[in-house]
């Protein structure tokens, strides 16, 4: 008994030191281990991005090298639906954008493994599309080196657009990197402003013995308007922001042509609002028309039914998107 209880208070501090060690080694080595992962994540990601500068994934791909840590750079995906048989047409031109947008950044000098562009094809990660709870495409998401999405790592398709400049100022927003979009030439409008100007010299030229019709009124009236249609109906903020021509819902197959918030438009609702003013104009000209017109009293009346009827019917339907857009707004005529 004396010799056990003389050995106690020496073995406790080597017995302690030894347990102590055994920890240190083993998180030495995780620590270790998470490193070679890290590498070999980072390494595989480089490899992919060498060779096409959007990265696709499945669900698989996405879970290890975009969900699962550890990782030390930021991720951004497109989830969309590309595939013919889905007829999502907005897709196929913000795929476009965002090849443009992930093309500027692996060709810079200032491209690093701090950021990779990716995206989820919904008939190749339908699994993903329901882990987020995602029941539209596209959508653009930022995955953040650190830590969870945030909501503002979404991208704000509707308000926003899907330009590339657009997707740049976001990303600069949430990973601080700069890129500078570079896109491929393109001469059609230089082509389409050759042939109108080579249009018009040919008409001056073959009109240059009589060249009254260039002070017709009603020519420039008719071209006056419609600039005035175009910059009414939205057509330079179409322009600016680069927003989808419609919107269609992968899961039901519904084509909106209309947004639903006041804060943006599709290219489809420019085009309807243009015809509207422009039937609605249309009738204003046919009252206008029978009211000092001095022929036939039966015609007159006739044009100004029509033209009556233009205006009301129309302008109706204008309103009933206005309040579509505008929701509370308490006014309405015809349709609702």
């Amino acid at each position: 008994m004396a010799s056990v209880s003389s050995g106690f208070p020496f073995n406790l501090p080597i017995a302690s030191l030894l347990v102590i060690l055994l920890i240190c080694l083993h998180s030495g080595g995780g620590q270790k281990k998470k490193e070679n992962m890290l590498a070999e994540k980072v390494e595989q990601m480089m490899e992919w991005s060498s060779r096409r500068s959007v990265i696709r994934m499945n669900g698989d791909k996405f879970r290890r090298f975009v969900k699962a840590p550890p990782r030390n750079y930021s991720v951004m995906v497109m989830f969309t639906a590309l595939q013919p048989q889905r007829q999502c047409s907005v897709c196929r031109q913000a795929n476009e954008e965002y090849q443009v947008l992930a093309n500027s950044w692996r060709y810079s000098s200032a491209f690093s493994n701090k950021l990779f562009f990716t995206v989820v094809d919904y008939d190749e990660g339908a699994d993903v599309f329901q882990q987020l709870n995602m029941n539209s495409a596209p959508t653009f998401m930022h995955f953040p080196a650190k830590g969870k999405p945030k909501r503002a790592d979404t991208f704000d398709l509707q308000r926003i657009g899907f330009a590339s400049e657009q997707l740049a100022k976001w990303i600069a927003d949430r990973t601080d990197v700069q890129i500078r979009v570079f896109r491929p030439p393109n001469y059609s409008g230089t082509i389409a402003l050759a042939l109108l100007v080579s249009l018009v010299g040919g008409l001056l030229y073959l009109r240059r013995n009589n060249l009254e019709f260039i002070y017709n009124k009603t020519g420039w009236a008719m071209a006056a308007l419609c600039v005035v249609f175009a910059m009414t109906s939205g057509q330079m903020w179409n322009h600016i922001r680069g927003p989808p021509y419609a919107h269609k819902n992968p899961q039901n197959g519904q084509v909106s042509y209309i947004h639903g918030s006041s804060q943006a438009q599709f290219v489809a609702e420019s085009h309807i609002i243009l015809l509207l003013n422009a039937a609605i104009t249309m009738g204003m000209v046919l009252l206008n028309e029978a009211a000092t017109s001095k022929g036939d009293v039966g015609k007159r009346r006739i044009i100004c039914l029509v033209g009556l009827g233009l205006v009301v019917f129309f302008f109706s339907f204008l309103l009933s998107i206005f309040r579509s857009k505008y929701h509370g707004y308490p006014y309405s005529f015809l349709i609702k």
